[in-house]
């Protein structure tokens, strides 16, 4: 397979930097999309590329030219459109979160294990050298045990109608950035003994059940502590993460949108070193590696069990902040 036939379900704006930009570096065939809004489609479509509109989510999905299906819908429809792509055979790289909560997650990924069909979460600040840059740096001793991880995640507020505030939806704050500061989280366990527990949530809520803000505190088996911080009504954007070790931290300046940022400052004693990893988006960096998957069978560094223990996380964090579970 010398490039990926794509199947695109709806006509988001993050379609355009997550899917449309990478699939155009990297040679793969945007072949078709669906909207509920076929004037929408139309619109994508002569934007992006996209080889045929047609008429219906399903209808993408079955279509025999395509190989593979995107899923950038709303938090709700994740599942259910995965679940579909899953029973026609076709690899789908969906946006996060992975479902509505642990008990749907876990469906999905059954089915795809049933079938044998590849279903990944779009973590894709894991695929970045910033992200990766920072576990070599625990790897190779260099900041020694680690004691913290912080992540702070912060954005000025979606419009009043914006999905993200539906409930209906699945929308709030922890759905849509809190998931990488969970996930992060536990991407780091490895280095503390363990997956963490959280400890300590609080969020304040827009309207009954939806999520503006979000703090979660965890504690590693090692002792050691994270922290993520998250805001869907701050004034500017801030998405940031730190590993604070026994010899030395390190700092990304950026680790979601390394090719607006690609610093990385290490600091050892007395001395800060200021790294610069690459401005090459992480969609890149993903859709290469998924599609390199697909092709090639090459490993991939997470997979739908991730998925699930992501979202069983969520799940706690909802509950210990006292709100429900999506």
């Amino acid at each position: 397979m010398s490039g990926l036939r794509i199947g695109v379900l709806g006509a988001s704006r993050i379609a355009e930097v997550a899917l449309v930009e990478p699939a155009h570096i990297l040679g793969h065939r945007l072949v078709a999309c669906a909207a509920r809004d076929r004037g929408r489609a139309e619109i994508f479509a002569e934007k992006c590329g996209v080889e045929r509109i047609l008429d219906s989510y399903d209808a993408v999905v079955a279509d025999s030219e395509v190989d593979v299906i995107y899923n950038p819908l709303a938090n709700s429809l994740h599942a259910p459109w995965n679940l579909a792509a899953i029973r026609a055979g076709k690899p789908v790289l969906t946006e996060k979160p992975f479902a509505r909560d642990r008990a749907e997650a876990a469906q999905v990924a059954d089915a795809a294990a049933a079938a044998g069909v590849t279903v990944m979460e779009g973590f894709h600040y894991l695929f970045h050298p910033v992200t990766r840059r920072l576990q070599q740096l625990l790897e190779d001793g260099s900041l020694g045990e680690l004691r913290h991880v912080e992540i702070v995640m912060r954005m000025p507020a979606p419009e009043p109608d914006d999905l993200r505030w539906s409930l209906d939806l699945a929308g709030g704050v922890m759905m849509d950035l809190g998931c990488y500061g969970l996930h992060a989280a536990r991407l780091f366990g490895k280095y503390a003994g363990g997956i963490p527990e959280i400890a300590l949530a609080t969020a304040v809520e827009r309207h009954p059940g939806v999520d503006e803000s979000f703090d979660v505190a965890l504690q590693y088996p090692s002792g050691a502590t994270a922290t993520s911080s998250n805001s869907m009504i701050d004034p500017d954007y801030l998405f940031t993460l730190a590993v604070f070790g026994s010899k030395g931290e390190a700092f990304a300046h950026n680790f979601i949108k390394p090719n607006e940022d690609d610093r990385v400052s290490v600091t050892v004693g007395s001395t800060t070193t200021v790294e610069h990893l690459g401005t090459r988006t992480s969609y890149t960096y993903q859709l290469e590696s998924f599609a390199d998957h697909v092709s090639n069978g090459s490993p991939l560094p997470l997979d739908a069990a991730d998925a699930v223990a992501n979202m069983a996380m969520i799940d706690d964090a909802y509950r210990k902040a006292g709100v429900s579970p999506r």
